[in-house]
C-alpha cells in the first residue's frame, strides 16, 4: 500500500523535492561561497625579472623570487635566489634557496645553498643545506630563532667573535 501511494502521489513529493531543493540549493550556494571566502588561497611569488635593477629593501608576508639584482634588504616568507641573480644585503625569510650569488647576511630558518650558489657573508640559520660545489664564504651560526633573535643577538655574539 505504501509503495502505491507514494506512486500515486508524485506530485507533491516532486513539489516538496523542489522546495526544499531550491531551498538547500539557497543554502549551499551561501555556504559555498562562505566556504571559498574562508580559506585564503596563496599568493604567486613575486617574480623580480632577470632584466630587473632594484636598489632598496624589499619586505613581504609572500613569496620572492630573484632572477634580476637587488641592492638592499630582503625580508619575506620564502626567498629564492636564481641562477644568475646577485642579492647585496642582508636576507631574512623562513626558508631561503639560493642559487645565484648573495653578498651579505643570511638568515633563515631554513637555509639552502645548491651547486650553483655564491653566498659571501654570515648564515644564521636553524637547518642548512649546503650541495656539493656551492662557494661560501664567511661563517655560519645555529640559532633555535634566527628570524626573531638573530638582529639583537648578532652585536652580542659578534662582540665575544670580535675578542677572540
Amino acid at each position: 500500500m505504501f509503495s502505491k501511494s507514494k506512486i500515486n502521489e508524485p506530485g507533491p513529493t516532486a513539489s516538496e523535492t523542489d522546495t526544499s531543493k531550491g531551498t538547500d540549493t539557497a543554502k549551499p550556494a551561501g555556504s559555498d561561497f562562505k566556504a571559498s571566502a574562508a580559506p585564503k588561497s596563496k599568493p604567486a611569488p613575486s617574480i623580480l625579472s632577470s632584466d630587473l635593477l632594484i636598489t632598496g629593501n624589499l619586505k613581504t608576508t609572500g613569496d620572492i623570487q630573484v632572477e634580476g639584482q637587488v641592492e638592499g634588504d630582503i625580508r619575506a616568507h620564502l626567498l629564492t635566489v636564481g641562477e644568475g641573480a646577485t642579492v647585496k644585503g642582508e636576507v631574512v625569510a623562513d626558508d631561503v634557496v639560493v642559487n645565484g650569488r648573495v653578498v651579505g647576511r643570511v638568515r633563515g630558518l631554513k637555509v639552502r645553498l645548491t651547486s650553483t650558489a655564491r653566498v659571501e657573508g654570515d648564515i644564521i640559520h636553524k637547518t642548512i643545506a649546503i650541495e656539493s660545489g656551492a662557494h661560501f664564504e664567511g661563517s655560519v651560526q645555529r640559532q633555535d630563532d634566527p628570524l626573531a633573535t638573530g638582529s639583537k643577538k648578532m652585536p652580542t655574539t659578534a662582540t665575544p667573535d670580535a675578542k677572540s
